[in-house]
């Protein structure tokens, strides 16, 4: 009993331990020159299967996440995809082998959430797309829809969700990258892990990865 019990607290230690060892992540600023014509990224727009495990280079990861929703006229602080009322209310999670981060749009930046990998948690049944680098998971928080009608502000969430992961996917598309636009996921261990209040609502998630080889 007291050898389990100490195996206990060094497993709790190990993992407050690699809670602190998450860090920001500062991303580079967008290559705005790269990727294909776009023509010819809606030619090659594909619903990969299966995905590789080789992490993104960072320059890929910044590129994506400003490709999804970045902003795109600070001066104005608007986004790469459009929103309903520009409400912005779309949050991008990035679950990676290492943990789980919010992209912050602002800063251009990776902010910690959780550690460890919860990969399956998004992936589900579908144990494959795990092996993904990153999932982008698209949470709405529909508080920032003015007005009390919830219906209206979840259909208005799932278009802007939609079109956050239309962008996802022109991306990779145009520059090598594979994705895959998917709406199953664990709900309720996601809000839990998350800590996400009642107004938000996981919606889509995208795993990307560069194409297996």
């Amino acid at each position: 009993m007291k050898k389990l019990f100490s195996l206990l607290v060094i497993i709790t230690i190990l993992n407050n331990l690699n809670a602190q060892e998450l860090k920001p992540i500062a991303l580079n600023p967008p290559d705005k020159t790269r990727g294909l014509p776009v023509m010819q990224a809606f030619e090659k727009r594909a619903s990969a299967s299966a995905f590789s495990s080789d992490k993104l280079r960072l320059q890929d990861l910044s590129d994506l996440l400003w490709a999804a929703d970045g902003i795109n006229r600070p001066e104005l602080k608007k986004r790469t995809a459009p929103s309903a009322m520009n409400a912005q209310d779309i949050d991008l999670y990035v679950f990676t082998e290492e943990g789980i981060y919010i992209y912050n749009a602002a800063g251009q930046t990776l902010e910690p959430v959780v550690s460890g990998d919860q990969r399956l948690l998004v992936a589900g049944r579908q144990t494959e797309f795990a092996k993904a680098a990153v999932i982008l998971v698209m949470v709405s928080d529909i508080s920032r829809f003015p007005g009390s009608d919830a219906a209206g502000k979840l259909s208005m969430a799932a278009m802007d969700a939609g079109l956050v992961s239309q962008n996802i996917s022109i991306f990779c598309a145009g520059t090598g990258l594979i994705t895959r636009p998917r709406a199953t996921m664990d709900q309720d261990k996601l809000r839990e892990i998350l800590k996400l209040k009642a107004s938000q609502y996981p919606l889509l998630n995208n795993p990307v990865s560069y194409p297996v080889k």
